[in-house]
């Protein structure tokens, strides 16, 4: 049997997540103390005790995410799991961090500063209220960049998150956006509805965002990771370093081929993927994928023990 590693993106969040981890598993508890040197404060802190608003901020969602499925895949680790068991890792857009950090390509320390200042990047490249983002539900990936290209209008508007054959999250300019929610509907969507978002990711108003990631990943030393990664924006495996920290910068602007990536994966023979930190979303959009495959989440002690059964 072929398997996967997938990490989850941002929306996965919750206050607490990966405490009971932390306290289960020493080398866990070691990943929020790394990451919390690595930022000069207290994420972890914020993590288990904070306020879900102050977590959902761009700039602390994404390294607390990172630090949550490293923190599980740590714990997989303690448990006898090695990353060779996979074939392939991906991540939803920042999950490609966490990935990444998991195959050692990339530093834990590195990883929690690069997503700091990506979050940080994508909030700023764009005026609060300017942008937005919307899920809509029921019409393929084709039929959505039919729509937003229609409700572009001069704007920008793009199709952002190919999430799962009837699951397409689009991007761009607030009235864009908007106008593509009621042409979605006009066009036989199940549901189209505007995302609690605070930036419009994955779409060229990213470009400031993409430009600073640029600078910023030029300074960090990447690896060839252990395992192959399967590439958001490639939707195909990639392990050439340089063209890992291209694919980075493109993936800020550029579409989330994910449900291209998980076809692609089970195409190579995989058949069961493991979902590694917080949530269960890819898990959903992965079975209506790739039909039949079988996926198991990563998130508490209580998930890795019943890996022994």
């Amino acid at each position: 049997m072929s398997r996967a590693f997938v990490f989850p993106g941002q929306g996965a969040q919750t206050i607490g997540m990966g405490r009971a981890l932390a306290q289960t598993y020493p080398a866990a508890k070691a990943v929020f103390d790394e990451v919390d040197d690595a930022l000069g404060e207290k994420l972890s802190d914020l993590i288990w005790n904070g306020e879900i608003s102050d977590l959902t901020l761009t700039a602390n969602a994404q390294p607390a995410l990172m630090a949550t499925s490293l923190a599980a895949m740590r714990a997989l680790e303690a448990e006898g799991v090695v990353l060779t068991d996979a074939a392939f890792v991906a991540g939803h857009s920042l999950g490609e961090y966490s990935a990444l950090a998991a195959a050692g390509s990339l530093g834990i320390a590195d990883a929690a500063r690069l997503l700091r200042i990506r979050g940080r990047a994508m909030q700023e490249a764009v005026p609060v209220g300017k942008g937005a983002m919307a899920a809509i539900l029921g019409l393929d990936f084709d039929a959505v960049s039919d729509v937003a290209a229609e409700a572009a209008q001069g704007g920008v508007c793009q199709a952002a998150n190919d999430n799962d054959p009837a699951q397409v999250v689009v991007s761009g300019d607030k009235a864009a956006v908007e106008r593509a929610v009621e042409i979605a509907k006009v066009r036989g969507a199940k549901r189209a509805i505007l995302l609690p978002v605070s930036a419009p990711f994955h779409c060229a108003l990213m470009q400031p965002a993409a430009d600073r990631m640029a600078a910023a990943l030029a300074e960090v030393t990447l690896n060839a990771p252990r395992v192959p990664l399967v590439a958001n924006v490639r939707a195909e495996a990639v392990s050439d370093p340089e063209a890992i920290r291209a694919l980075l910068v493109e993936q800020v602007t550029g579409s989330v081929r994910w449900r291209e990536s998980v076809i692609w994966m089970a195409e190579q023979g995989v058949t069961e993927f493991w979902e590694i930190g917080a949530g269960k979303a890819l898990s959903g959009m992965i079975k209506r994928s790739a039909k039949g495959s079988e996926t198991c989440n990563f998130g508490t002690p209580e998930d890795v023990a019943a890996l022994n059964g």
